[in-house]
């Protein structure tokens, strides 16, 4: 029996259902009082007739002491917040169907509805001082629902957009809501003051991926209505987040029409109105936390390479790195003294969990154990690589090495490229759910190469605009002389090779494969293959605009030269494609086009698309096949 036990437990290693298995943690509040955190947990449901995403609440004492889970139940709970005494908890579950706001008492007894709207909640905030709600939410039309029924729903389109509209209720959930906004502009993201009196929000025309950038700020009495415009120019501005003080707002801002433009800081004082940039940040990309307690610094994340960092900047000065360590950070909120960050956070080998980190010095506080019971298989090791690519610039890259590596032997090789182009790979748990299973391929002997190649970001602005006019350019270059690296360095085996992405990554897929034939299997997941057909019908044309630097009748040339599909005579090696049928930001045309061509030309193909699934899957059945898929399609070609 010992001896099976043994056996049992050597057999043991990450497959795509293992990883399955791996909940995710979402974002961390810390209480009113000090005392506690609140955060979400979030684990795959693979039933029978259930494949979905269940996320409920957790609370913790700050030390880490103790925990347990506030919520429970088949329907997820959201978004928690405190009120300012501690005692209570409001968050957003879709229990009746529609989503709406709920609270339920830390001492225990069921939760209280407050909302009962026709139509779902889509964002909410508790006001500082807990007496008021405001959130935002599309109003049921009769009108709507009455053609629907008669079958007369026909869509006119870019007319009549169903814009979210802001609107204001007790927080005891008695009375009607109070409506600031009107509809004609789709508001997004909501902030109150410190003193409970005012919201700022972000508007946009419509919720047309396209209209996102074209934001806006605005400020509304809580109690009058009364609206006027705090940021409102011709850049694009949101996350608006005031002092403590109340004497400023701050908020981030980028040229709207400068296609990849750099992302600012500004500040605006309230009792004048006037606005001013502060200085740039490393990356150009800052992503707002809050305040300093006494209103004299904002504390900001941004990516820093493969990392995530955590800076402040003062109202008057430039910017300073406060932590910078190994792995990632998810979302994260200060403590009410802005002495300790409260987030998730991982590393290649380690699970998401809830953390209280202070900033200076940095000691951390593991609070949540939501992956206490996961399994524990063998990791490979994952290392940060850089290499020169072909006109000598320095590319950055992740290496997980196989289970049991060697040196000195060669090992198959899987190439993932990231979507964008302007994504970039993390220094993330390498064993969670995701669309490429990078433990089960080290478990199965693959080494695995996450390249970040110009276009990337978290290298700043530069690097992320070096891909303009220049798709499957410098970028191929940078991923192939990566692929040669570790090629050189002993590790890969030339003749075993497989390259795989989605988006971004799925159109370097197609590319690659029109360009070379040193790789025996491809894997293309929602990919460009037709820059023309694309421009036309994907819910985001202005991006093409944003890199291509014109439409297609303005630079007909660089459309046609930089498609897969124009290329597709060349395409030998055997190519598993991946599509969401709903897909707006790639239409799953794209895919059908080279299907279609590989079929005609005899190239082993097999295409698979996932019913009510856009750009990425949502349903965990279909990650685990996106998985497995995966995986079965390397073996079959690389063994």
């Amino acid at each position: 029996m010992f001896a099976e036990a043994l056996l049992v437990a050597a057999l043991a290693q990450w497959t795509p259902a293992e990883q399955m298995k791996v909940a995710t943690v979402g974002e961390v509040f810390p209480s009113p009082d000090g005392k506690m955190a609140a955060w979400t947990q979030t684990k795959a449901i693979l039933e029978t007739d259930k494949s979905e995403q269940r996320t409920h609440i957790f609370i913790g004492a700050i030390d880490g002491s103790r925990r347990f889970q506030l919520t429970r139940g088949d329907k997820s709970a959201t978004t928690p917040r405190w009120s300012p005494d501690s005692r209570f908890i409001y968050f957003a579950s879709d229990r009746d169907e529609k989503r709406q706001i709920y609270r339920i008492a830390l001492a225990g007894g069921e939760a209280e509805k407050l909302t009962s709207l026709p139509d779902a909640v889509s964002s909410y905030d508790l006001s500082p001082d807990g007496k008021s709600l405001a959130f935002t939410f599309v109003p049921a039309s009769a009108e709507t629902e009455k053609r629907s029924k008669e079958k007369r729903d026909f869509k006119v389109i870019d007319d009549t957009p169903r814009n979210a509209v802001l609107a204001v209720l007790p927080s005891s959930g008695k009375g009607e809501p109070k409506k600031l906004t009107n509809g004609a502009q789709h508001v997004t993201q909501i902030e109150w003051s410190p003193d409970s009196r005012r919201l700022a929000y972000v508007q946009v025309p419509n919720p047309d991926a396209d209209d996102s950038r074209h934001s806006d700020i605005y400020e509304a009495d809580a109690e009058s209505g009364k609206i006027r415009a705090v940021a409102a120019t011709a850049d694009s501005e949101s996350t608006p987040t005031y002092s403590p003080d109340g004497r400023f707002l701050a908020y981030t801002t980028a040229d709207r029409k400068r296609g990849i433009a750099p992302t600012r800081i500004a500040l605006v004082t309230l009792a004048t109105g006037d606005s001013r940039p502060l200085p740039a940040t490393e990356n150009e990309s800052p992503s707002l936390i809050g305040w300093s307690a006494d209103s004299k610094r904002l504390i900001f994340g941004e990516l820093r390479h493969t990392r995530g960092a955590i800076y402040a900047m003062p109202v008057d000065g430039p910017p300073t790195r406060l932590i910078n360590p190994p792995g990632m950070f998810g979302s994260p909120h200060l403590s009410r003294d802005s002495s300790t960050l409260f987030s998730s956070y991982q590393t290649p080998t380690e699970a998401p969990e809830a953390y209280a980190l202070t900033l200076s010095p940095m000691k951390s506080v593991k609070l949540s154990a939501a992956n206490e019971k996961a399994p524990k298989h063998s990791l490979g090791a994952t290392k940060v690589i850089t290499w020169k690519s072909k006109d000598g610039r320095e590319i950055e890259g992740l290496l997980t090495l196989p289970v049991g590596y060697e040196s000195g032997k060669r090992y198959p090789l899987i190439l993932n490229i990231h979507g964008g182009p302007s994504g970039v790979f993390n220094e993330n748990y390498i064993a969670g759910a995701g669309l490429y299973p990078i433990a089960s391929f080290a478990a199965k002997g693959y080494a695995v190469l996450r390249p970040n190649p110009r276009g990337s970001t978290a290298y700043g602005q530069a690097f992320r605009q070096a891909v303009t006019k220049d798709w499957g350019g410098h970028d191929f270059e940078d991923i192939m002389t990566g692929v040669d690296k570790v090629i050189a360095d002993g590790i890969a085996d030339p003749a075993k090779m497989a390259v795989m992405g989605w988006s971004y990554g799925g159109y370097m897929t197609y590319w690659t494969v029109t360009q070379t034939n040193r790789f025996k299997a491809a894997a293309a997941g929602a990919g460009i293959t037709n820059h023309v057909s694309m421009y036309g019908t994907q819910d985001i044309p202005s991006a093409y605009e944003d890199y291509f630097d014109s439409a297609p009748w303005e630079d007909e040339k660089q459309y046609l030269d930089r498609s897969p599909m124009f290329h597709v005579k060349n395409a030998t090696t055997p190519l598993l494609i991946l599509h969401g049928a709903l897909d707006p930001r790639v239409p799953p045309s794209q895919a059908f086009e080279f299907y279609n061509a590989l079929k005609r030309k005899g190239v082993e193909t097999q295409m698979v698309t996932y019913p009510r699934t856009q750009h990425g899957p949502q349903e965990p059945k279909f990650t685990q096949n996106i998985m497995e898929r995966h995986i079965e399609w390397v073996e079959k070609h690389l063994q």
